[in-house]
C-alpha cells in the first residue's frame, strides 16, 4: 500500500501520519509539504516525519505527477488553514485550498488512485441557527476559507471516474500537536489560562462550535483512506465529529477554568455577533464509521494540551503574537523576504 499525504507538516499532519503508520505498519507513506511551518515544532521529541518513508518539499500548486503514480490513496491536508489567513490571502486561499485540491484529485484519478481524502470543514454551515446541521442541509459559507472548502467539495462531486472520494467536514480542530497552533478556540483558552491565569473570550460566548481532537481527525482519515465505495457511495461528504462535542464558546472557557483552578474568565458581552455559529449532526459518520468514532472528550483534550504545553515550558503571555499563530508566521516569512505576495517561496539567491 502506498499513501501520499499533502500538507503533512502542519497542525494535524503529525497525528495523521502517526495514525496511518500504526494502521498500516508496512505501507509506503510519503509526505509532501511546502514547509511554511516545518520549523514550528512543539512536541519536544523526535521529528514527526521519522515515521514516513519519504518527505518531499514543494508547493501543492505545482505537485509533480510522479508523486501520485502508484499511490493507493491520497490525503489532501494542504491548505491555508483558517479564517484570518483566508481573509488576508483570499486569492491564494482559493488557489491552494480549492484549485490545487481539484487538480490533485484529477491527477490521482488519472493515475488510478483508489481513494482520495479531502479535509473539509463544518465551517461551510456558517451562521446556522436552530437544529444541528446535517449534510443535506443548506450551506452558508461566509468566509474565503469556507468558500474554498465547499467549492472543492462541489468540484469533487462532479469528478469522473471510479476513484472513491471522501470529504471529511471536520468539526473545529483542537488538542496537542507536534506542531501546535494556538489560533484555535480551545487551544487559545488553555494557553491563556496557563500563561496569564486568565481566559479572554473575544466574543460574547454564545456561538456554537463542534470540536474534534487532532487524534480523532487522524482516525477519521484512516477510515476514509480505506473506505469502500459500497459504504457511503463513490462520492461522500460527511460531518466528522460527535454530537456530544457541540459546545458554546462560554462552555469551553468554563471547562478550561475548571481544569486549571484559579483561572479567571473574561467574556466580551459587548462584542458584535460572531459570524460563525453552528451545531452539527454527526449521525451519518456514526453509522458509517462505528469503529473510528472520536475517543477524546473535551476534558481529555484539555488535559493533553495542559500536559503538552507544560512539557515544553510554555509561559508566553504574548502567545497571540507568536509563531504559534499561523497568520503571524506567514507575515514574518513575507516581511523577511522569504515569501512573495502569492505565498510562493522566493529563490535563495
Amino acid at each position: 500500500m502506498r499513501i501520499l499525504v499533502t500538507g503533512n507538516m502542519g497542525y494535524v499532519g503529525p497525528a495523521v501520519i502517526r495514525q496511518l503508520r500504526h494502521a498500516w505498519p508496512d505501507a509506503c507513506i510519503v509526505g509532501f509539504d511546502t514547509g511554511y511551518f516545518a520549523h514550528c515544532l512543539s512536541g519536544g521529541g523526535a521529528l514527526p516525519e521519522r515515521v514516513l518513508d519519504a518527505q518531499y518539499f514543494g508547493d501543492v500548486r505545482q505537485i509533480p505527477e510522479s508523486l501520485v503514480e502508484g499511490c493507493d490513496a491520497v490525503v489532501q491536508l494542504a491548505a491555508i488553514s483558517n479564517d484570518p489567513m483566508g481573509d488576508a490571502f483570499a486569492e491564494v486561499t482559493r488557489s491552494i485550498n480549492q484549485d490545487s485540491s481539484l487538480a490533485l484529485a484529477r491527477m490521482a484519478a488519472a493515475a488510478g488512485v483508489r481513494n482520495y481524502v479531502f479535509a473539509s470543514s463544518c465551517s461551510v454551515y456558517g451562521i446556522a441557527q436552530g437544529p444541528a446541521r446535517r449534510e443535506s442541509d443548506p450551506l452558508n459559507p461566509i468566509t474565503a476559507y469556507a468558500l474554498s472548502k465547499i467549492g472543492t467539495e462541489q468540484g469533487l462531486a462532479g469528478l469522473d471516474g471510479d476513484m472513491t472520494v471522501t470529504c471529511l467536514r471536520f468539526a473545529t480542530a483542537c488538542g496537542m500537536s507536534d506542531r501546535l497552533r494556538l489560533d484555535l478556540v480551545l487551544n487559545d483558552f488553555v494557553a491563556g489560562a496557563l500563561s496569564t491565569g486568565r481566559i479572554t473570550v473575544l466574543s460574547d460566548g454564545s456561538p456554537w462550535r463542534p470540536l474534534i481532537d487532532t487524534t480523532d481527525m487522524a482516525r477519521a482519515i484512516e477510515w476514509a483512506v480505506a473506505r469502500d465505495a459500497a459504504d457511503g457511495g463513490r462520492y461522500l461528504a460527511v460531518n466528522a465529529g460527535r454530537d456530544e462535542a457541540n459546545y458554546q464558546v462560554s462552555e469551553l472557557a468554563q471547562a478550561v477554568a475548571e481544569a486549571l483552578p484559579g483561572t479567571q474568565v473574561s467574556i466580551n458581552h459587548d462584542a458584535p455577533a460572531d459570524s460563525r455559529s453552528y451545531k452539527v449532526d454527526f449521525s451519518l459518520y456514526r453509522g458509517l464509521a462505528p469503529d473510528h468514532q472520536p475517543l477524546m472528550d473535551l476534558r481529555a483534550s484539555i488535559r493533553a494540551l495542559v500536559s503538552g504545553l507544560q512539557a515544553i515550558g510554555f509561559s508566553n503571555a504574548d502567545y497571540r503574537n507568536s509563531q504559534l499563530i499561523r497568520l503571524h508566521e506567514l507575515a514574518r516569512h513575507r516581511a523577511e523576504g522569504r515569501l512573495d505576495d502569492g505565498l510562493y517561496w522566493k529563490d535563495a539567491a
